[in-house]
């Protein structure tokens, strides 16, 4: 009994850190909409990383490839702000910003919910969730 005890502390202790070490809010893949979007499509996909300083990454990885210029999360209410420029497709250039909030922080399938907008004045609700 004593060891079975001791197992299940054990296993308990270990997987504590495992849980914990989950990393930065934005960190990872990232798949949702930006409804309304006639440039780019209603869906879009992000994936982020944490450099331990800067969050960069890319916005619809692959033939739409659109690199994230500027990230920022104030940890004050979780407010998300992402800035990235792009190109049609007849190639004029084109700046995306996207404001929202970290819905559901505590959970990995966190969302991040608000608003997309570009430099040609569209804009349109932004959901997506991590994966």
């Amino acid at each position: 009994m004593k060891r079975l005890a001791f197992a299940l502390l054990a296993v308990c202790l270990l997987a504590v850190p495992v849980l914990a070490q989950e990393g930065h809010p934005l960190k990872g893949s990232w798949l949702g909409t930006w409804a309304g979007n006639k440039i780019h499509g209603n869906d879009v996909l992000l994936v982020l990383t944490w450099d331990g300083k800067n969050v960069t990454g890319d916005i619809n990885p692959g033939t739409d490839n659109i690199k994230v210029k500027n990230a920022t999360l104030n940890p004050e209410g979780w407010v998300v702000h992402i800035e990235a420029d792009a190109k049609d497709k007849a190639g004029q250039a084109l700046t995306y910003t996207i404001d929202g909030k970290i819905e559901n922080l505590p959970l990995a399938n966190r969302v991040i919910a608000g608003t997309w907008k570009d430099s040609r004045g569209n804009t349109g609700a932004f959901r997506i969730g991590r994966q």
